[in-house]
């Protein structure tokens, strides 16, 4: 089939805060794809820097496909800024749970067609280094993705963990953009590598 078509919510990391728009994971990994034969369109990306699976919530109440069919893929990565503003983990648990729904509805029911990426740990940046207790940003990481793996399992979607590969930034200056916070170019090829994997077999 052409022209897939690839849905990808999120937050500063799916957007690609302080690289160029081609050094995004989402733009990085559907060039891979069509490299691999797989023609993948542009894909079509919700996410905003700063904003909460809450925000996400309120910005993807009409997830349809221009097109007038599902997207072939999904892809969600929410839950850094909930973290970092202090959200509870139930809460993020119920409108975690939602946003997958939402994602599901959007692959045309189709929960093989829809990822969860794990949450990256910024506590390894420059930024989360100069925090008060990084140690306890990267427990805390862990607890949200306690959270999101659990609802990816029980609603049978694919589950991408990209945390112990962003935690190696705190040796590889060169996997953090220059604000010292979010991800670079080459941190993201990393990720786009293991999505453009996991969509190859998906749509294989």
């Amino acid at each position: 089939m052409n022209n897939r078509t690839w849905l990808a919510l999120g937050d500063s990391y799916t957007i690609g805060e302080a690289v160029p728009e081609n050094e995004r994971y989402p733009e990085q990994a559907a060039v891979l794809l069509r490299q691999m034969g797989i023609s993948m369109r542009a894909p079509q990306i919700i996410a905003r820097t700063g904003w909460t699976s809450g925000d996400l919530i309120s910005h993807s109440n009409h997830l349809e496909n221009p097109a007038g069919e599902g997207f072939d893929i999904v892809s969600l990565l929410t839950g850094v800024n909930n973290q970092y503003q202090g959200k509870s983990i139930s809460r993020y648990d119920q409108e975690f749970s939602l946003l997958v729904d939402r994602c599901i509805k959007a692959a045309d029911l189709r929960p093989a067609h829809v990822i969860v990426l794990s949450i990256p740990d910024y506590s390894k940046t420059a930024f989360g280094r100069s925090r008060p207790d990084p140690a306890a940003i990267a427990e805390e990481i862990d607890a949200f993705n306690v959270v999101n793996r659990s609802v990816a399992m029980t609603k049978s979607v694919h589950y991408l963990d990209i945390t112990e590969e962003s935690r190696k930034a705190g040796l590889d200056p060169e996997l953090v953009a220059a604000d010292g916070l979010h991800y670079s170019g080459k941190a993201y090829a990393v990720w786009a590598d293991l999505l453009a994997k996991l969509i190859a077999r998906i749509l294989g």
